[in-house]
This record gives C-alpha cells, structure tokens and sequence, in this order.
C-alpha cells in the first residue's frame, strides 16, 4: 500500500497548534501521525474520509441539524444553570460564540482544562 506522507500537518486538538506532524494517509485514512503526542495522535488516527456518523443525533435517533439545533436550544432555555464545555477543539471564532451564547444564557462556561 502506498501512503501519501505530509510533512507540517497542523495539530489543533489541544490549542497547542503543533505543526512540525508528518502523516502518512491513503485515500482513506490516516495511519501514521509521526512527532504527535498522544492526544495528537488519538486525534489523527481517528478521523477518516469515509462518512461513518449521521450529521446529528436526538435521543439516540438520527436526526437533521436543524432539528438537533432546535432541541439543544430548547434544553439551554428549560436548563436552570447551563454549562457551556469543552470548545478546546474548536477555533477561536466559535469559542467566541460559545462564550456570548454563555453570557446570553447566564451559563456557566468551562474548559476541558479545569479537570
């Protein structure tokens, strides 16, 4: 099997933004993630081209983006004290957002970090 090799590829799961990673990918998916630490590797080696989940779920049931954005925000306005988490694989224009839907909300926000 011939793998494509990358050299620089960006590793964006932990904020670090490593970019000194060398992948080697077939057409399909990534095998090798070389100078990744662990988290990065995770990272990388988990994701493939291939379409493995459907675009949203609601109680376990597949279901269209609109709906699930629909149910979420139904839940954040019954919720009595929301909780904004997790945004450390995000970019910063939605960690942005999450932070002023937060302030909207009166939530608490929070990091995978603070464990």
């Amino acid at each position: 099997m011939d793998l494509k090799v990358i050299d620089h590829a960006t590793c964006t799961f932990c904020g670090c933004v490593c970019d000194d990673i060398q992948l080697h990918a077939d057409e399909e998916r990534i095998h090798q993630a070389k100078k990744a630490c662990v988290l990065g590797k995770a990272w990388f080696l988990n994701h493939t081209a291939e379409r493995k989940y459907p675009d949203a779920l609601i109680d376990g049931k597949e279901a269209t983006v609109d709906e699930a954005i629909a149910a979420a925000a139904e839940h954040l306005y019954q919720a009595d004290m929301p909780l904004v988490y997790g945004m450390s694989n995000t970019t910063c224009e939605a960690q942005r957002e999450c932070v002023e839907m937060a302030d909207h909300l009166g939530a608490l926000l929070d990091s995978h970090t603070s464990l």
